[in-house]
């Protein structure tokens, strides 16, 4: 079958790789992604300085996103883009596929809100400064106790009018394949009694894999399905809601 025929999902990048695509990711993309998220992250870093809302840092990592994307080669196509402005307040959530699914949700979600993330994203230089300067909440998979904390932190964020996205498979899979959710996402739509959206992404997988370093431009596709409202659901749900996730986000990556 011709590989233009496949769905996004299995059209893979030849392993290895061909020669002109590392090379144009060491001569060029690479060396471009870092300086732009270096001179993103000192503006982000810059303007933390200033501001308090958060809405001038949040402008411009939509502006490191685009950027990152455009040095990539890649092509991004939103559909069910009128599910993102259904309710003021929501929890997205997301399958992670790449290091590039940051960009794609920073340069597509047409708001400001706030990321939940693995707490070794702190550590990184540049990212890290403005994951911490600019108010995301850190999750910390390895302490429970630390982890209740943080999505305490996150209901709180969710009240108080802030959107929140998560990745709620928890790290990026080694496949391309779903990986279990964690709970994480059900609960806080379930305690701050929001919309929790299902956000798919294709193609994101082959544009840059967990086990390599250079980049492979293909098309990219974010799918954005209808909102699950939790409307008088309770925490003895989570585990219910959950698997709803999934499975809209497994329903959502095959179309």
């Amino acid at each position: 079958m011709n590989d233009s025929k496949l769905p996004l999902e299995r059209r893979r990048p030849p392993d290895p790789l061909p020669r002109f695509y590392r090379w144009r990711t060491n001569l060029f993309q690479a060396p471009l992604f870092f300086f732009w998220t270096a001179f993103c992250g000192s503006l982000s870093l810059l303007a933390s300085l200033f501001e308090k809302d958060g809405r001038l840092q949040h402008r411009i990592a939509r502006r490191w996103a685009r950027g990152s994307l455009y040095f990539s080669g890649a092509r991004l196509t939103v559909c069910g883009a009128e599910n993102l402005r259904k309710h003021p307040v929501a929890v997205y959530a997301a399958n992670h596929t790449s290091y590039m699914d940051t960009p794609v949700i920073f340069s597509t979600l047409p708001f400001q809100f706030r990321i939940l993330a693995r707490k070794e994203l702190w550590g990184l230089p540049f990212i890290g400064w403005h994951l911490n300067r600019s108010g995301q909440i850190s999750i910390d998979t390895v302490n429970p106790h630390a982890s209740l904390s943080s999505l305490g932190a996150g209901v709180r964020a969710l009240r108080a009018g802030m959107p929140l996205f998560v990745f709620p498979e928890g790290g990026r899979t080694a496949d391309g394949h779903l990986k279990p959710f964690l709970s994480g996402a059900a609960f806080l739509a379930i305690r701050a009694q929001v919309p929790l959206v299902p956000i798919a992404l294709t193609g994101v997988y082959d544009l840059l894999p967990i086990h390599t370093r250079h980049f492979y431009p293909c098309p990219l596709t974010l799918t954005v399905g209808d909102p699950i409202d939790t409307t008088g659901m309770t925490i003895r749900q989570t585990d219910q809601l959950t698997e709803q996730l999934r499975q809209a986000i497994e329903s959502l990556r095959a179309q």
